[in-house]
């Protein structure tokens, strides 16, 4: 019985942390981080500021909430990818494509992990993930440059960045539920990118 109460207990504490998540990422989409504070989002998930600071202990924790939102979407994906078979320049293009998509569900998350500049252990973590991301891409792009499906004139890090600030570029302009689909956009993004990546005939 006992451990069955502390099973709802953390359950409980999980469902309480990811609604101050979504609350945090929304008032961000509204004002940015800077602007945030404690108390307009213990009042949008209806509990009181001691509440929250028990779920959540500081502002630097939910800067580390959110970055980890768009961090761990990006790893799942590149973990699915690592998964597939088939050649390196198709797995590249689905990494593309799934990190267009995290973008897109994602925005106001990504958005504020691309504008972390390593000022606080939390910032610090996040780009050394975000470097560890791109070693991914990186060596997936040597793999299909070593399988003559990418041209070799280009070193294999830069078309890494190349590609991946064309995907993020997108925090910039794209607005959700105008115009383009995130489908849409993921597949204009990777129609420019994979046919000057590719050697062709």
């Amino acid at each position: 019985m006992k451990t069955l109460s502390l099973t709802r207990a953390r359950e409980n504490s999980d469902v309480r942390r990811h609604a101050i998540a979504a609350a945090a990422r929304a008032l961000i989409a509204e004002r940015g981080f800077e602007g945030l504070r404690t108390r307009d989002i213990a009042d949008r998930v209806g509990i009181n500021v001691a509440t929250l600071h028990y779920h959540v202990p500081s502002k630097e924790e939910l800067l580390r909430l959110a970055v980890d939102r768009a961090l761990d979407a990006l790893f799942a994906v590149a973990a699915e990818t690592a998964q597939l078979d088939g050649r390196a320049i198709d797995r590249l293009e689905h990494l593309v494509r799934g990190s267009v998509l995290v973008l897109t569900e994602r925005l106001p998350f990504v958005t504020l992990l691309l504008r972390v500049r390593g000022n606080t252990k939390v910032e610090r973590a996040a780009l050394a993930r975000r470097r560890e991301f791109d070693r991914l891409v990186t060596d997936l792009v040597k793999q299909a440059e070593a399988e003559g499906d990418v041209r070799p004139d280009v070193d294999p890090a830069v078309t890494a960045r190349l590609v991946f600030g064309m995907v993020n570029s997108l925090v910039e302009w794209y607005k959700p539920r105008r115009g383009s689909s995130a489908t849409e956009v993921a597949d204009a993004v990777c129609k420019v990118a994979f046919e000057g990546l590719r050697t062709g005939s």
